[in-house]
């Protein structure tokens, strides 16, 4: 699956297992409305995906492009804060 040119592509075992969750979090936190970022990993990253549902709910859009054996990507997408909206 090849990226979209406001795509970010980031492979998880080039980061530290100590810092994959902040660095993360904190690129998707930066993403603008017409960005994505899709991750890369060698096993279904399930628990960093209910991470990022604890910390930022249904504003994750999280798709699965590929799902292994050997390859996992998943695309994601920040979604508009409907809340900011209605004030």
């Amino acid at each position: 699956m090849q990226p979209n040119d406001s795509e970010r592509v980031i492979h998880v075992a080039d980061i530290d297992p100590h810092c994959r969750q902040t660095i993360l979090s904190r690129l998707f936190e930066h993403l603008a409305p017409d960005q994505s970022l899709q991750i890369v990993a060698d096993h279904d990253p399930r628990r960093l995906r209910l991470q990022f549902e604890a910390t930022h709910g249904s504003r994750c859009a999280w798709s699965y492009l590929e799902k292994g054996p050997d390859v996992w990507r998943i695309r994601l997408r920040l979604r508009p804060d409907r809340s900011s909206e209605r004030a």
